[in-house]
C-alpha cells in the first residue's frame, strides 16, 4: 500500500485549482488537512477525476454520501477484485483476500470466519473484554503524562486480536507490528523504508501463522479464526499467499478501526469540551457516542472499486476498468445526508448513519465487536476518571489509507 506521497507542506485547498489536488499525499490527514479539500470537491466536483498520479495513475474520487452508497452497494457494477487500495499489487506478491474478491468466492470465504463475531459469541466475550479493560485502566498512572496510543489503544486491540486468533499471548505485539507494516506508506519511511523490507516482515508473519495452521488443522475445529480458516470448506486449500492475504485483512480489520477510534474519542472530547461535559453529566450517552466517534474518526479513509462496465455516476461517464476511490472520510462529512456533519455531537440522532464500516456485501464483519470494545472502555473510564486531559498535539499516521495516530500525550485525573 505505497500509494501516498509525502511532501513538506500541504497546500491550501481554497487557493489551488481542483486539478492540483493530490488526495493520496501521506500528510493529507495530519491535523485535519483533508477537510477543506473534500468540502470543495463535494461542492464543486463530487465525482472528480484525478489524472496521471505519479504512482497509481488516474482514478475517480467519489466524495458524496449518496454516490459512495451507490458504488458500495452495487458490486455487479463496481468490483472489489484485485485491490481495495489505489495502487495495484505487484504481480510477484499478490495477496488475495476476501474483501478484495467478488461473489461467490467472497461470500464463501467470509462465511467461514464470520461466526467469530456472531451475537452469541460477542455476548460471551463481553465479560472478558471488560476484565481486560479494567486491568489496563488500573495500570495507568494518575497525574503523569503518558502516550494513550501505546498504553490503551494498542494494548486493548492487540489483546483482542490475540483472543480472536488464539494467538500466543506473549507474542501479541507481533500482531500490531504486522498490521502497521502491511498498511505502512513506504514513501514516508516511518515503519518500513522499502517494499523489500515490507515483504520480508510479511513473510515472517506467514511463517509464524503457518505453524499455527499446522497445529489447528490436526486438531478438532475450534472457535478461533485460524481453526476456522484451516477447516473451512472454501479456505482449507488456500495457497500460502492467499492465507497471508486473509490474515492481513483480519489483523488490520481487527486493529485499525478500534485502535484509532479509541484514540480519536479522547482527542475529539478534548477538542469539544461541551461534549465532554455532556458525557460527564450523562454517561448513558456512551452507547450513542461510540458510533459518533467512529464516524468522526473514519479509521479507513477510503476503499477502492473498479468499474466492470461503462456506467454513469454523479453525471460522470465511468468507463469499464476505471478505478474509483470511495472517500468514506468525505461522505461522513456530507451535510446533505448527515445534519451538522462537521460537528462532533455525542447525542447525535441516528448516530449509526455513517460510512466508516462500508455498506453492501463488504460491510465490516467486526463492526459490532468494535462498538462493544469502545462502549465497554468508555463505561469503565467514566467510573474511574474525571478527565482524560490531552496535553499536546497528536502524532498522526502518515498515510492516505489508514487515518490514525501513533502518539497522544495525556494526563489522567481521578474522580
Amino acid at each position: 500500500m505505497s500509494e501516498a506521497r509525502d511532501t513538506s507542506k500541504t497546500p491550501n485547498p481554497y487557493e489551488i485549482a481542483l486539478e492540483q489536488f493530490d488526495l493520496l499525499r501521506a500528510d493529507m490527514f495530519v491535523n485535519d488537512n483533508h477537510v477543506g479539500f473534500f468540502e470543495r470537491l463535494r461542492r464543486e466536483d463530487p465525482v472528480h477525476l484525478q489524472q496521471d498520479h505519479a504512482i497509481v495513475g488516474s482514478f475517480w474520487n467519489v466524495t458524496r454520501y449518496k454516490d459512495i452508497m451507490e458504488v458500495d452497494t452495487n458490486h455487479d457494477i463496481y468490483s472489489s477484485a484485485g485491490s481495495i487500495t489505489a495502487d495495484d499489487p505487484d504481480e510477484d506478491f499478490t495477496l488475495p483476500m476476501f474483501i478484495a474478491m467478488d461473489p461467490p468466492k467472497h461470500d464463501q470465504q467470509r462465511k467461514e470466519v464470520s461466526p467469530v463475531v456472531a451475537p452469541t459469541n460477542l455476548a460471551k466475550m463481553e465479560s472478558e473484554i471488560r476484565g481486560r479493560v479494567v486491568t489496563i485502566l488500573e495500570s495507568l498512572p494518575l497525574n503523569q503524562e503518558f502516550n494513550w496510543v501505546d498504553r490503551v489503544s494498542i494494548e486493548l486491540t492487540t489483546q483482542m486480536l490475540a483472543t480472536l486468533f488464539d494467538f500466543p499471548f506473549a507474542d501479541r505485539s507481533k500482531l500490531t507490528r504486522w498490521s502497521d507494516v502491511a498498511t505502512a506508506d513506504v514513501e514516508s519511511g516511518d515503519i518500513v523504508a522499502t517494499e523489500d523490507e515490507r515483504r520480508a516482515e510479511l513473510y515472517e508473519c506467514l511463517e509464524y501463522f503457518t505453524g499455527l495452521w499446522n497445529q489447528r488443522v490436526n486438531e478438532p475445529p475450534r472457535g478461533d479464526l485460524i481453526s476456522m480458516l484451516a477447516h473451512g470448506e472454501s479456505t482449507r486449500n488456500m495457497d500460502p499467499l492467499e492465507y497471508l492475504g486473509n490474515l492481513i485483512l483480519l489483523i488490520v480489520g481487527g486493529n485499525d478501526t478500534t485502535r484509532n477510534s479509541i484514540t480519536g474519542g479522547v482527542w475529539f472530547l478534548n477538542q469539544n469540551p461541551g461534549e465532554y461535559q455532556k458525557l460527564r453529566d450523562n454517561p448513558g450517552l456512551i452507547a450513542n457516542m461510540v458510533p459518533e466517534i467512529i464516524r468522526y474518526q473514519t479509521p479507513l479513509a477510503y476503499m477502492r472499486r473498479t468499474a466492470l462496465k461503462d456506467t454513469i455516476l454523479g453525471g460522470k461517464h465511468i468507463k469499464a476498468g476505471d478505478k474509483l476511490l470511495m472517500w468514506y472520510v468525505s461522505g461522513n462529512r456530507d451535510s446533505a445526508n448527515i445534519d451538522r456533519a462537521d460537528e462532533f455531537l455525542i447525542d447525535r440522532p441516528k448516530a449509526r448513519q455513517h460510512l466508516s464500516f462500508g455498506f453492501g456485501i463488504h460491510r465490516c464483519m467486526g463492526n459490532r465487536l468494535a462498538e462493544m470494545q469502545l462502549r465497554i472502555l468508555w463505561e469503565e473510564i467514566s467510573k474511574r476518571f474525571a478527565n482524560i486531559e490531552v496535553v499536546g498535539q497528536p502524532t498522526w499516521v502518515k498515510s492516505s489509507f489508514v487515518k490514525g495516530y501513533t502518539n497522544l500525550p495525556v494526563i489522567l485525573h481521578a474522580r
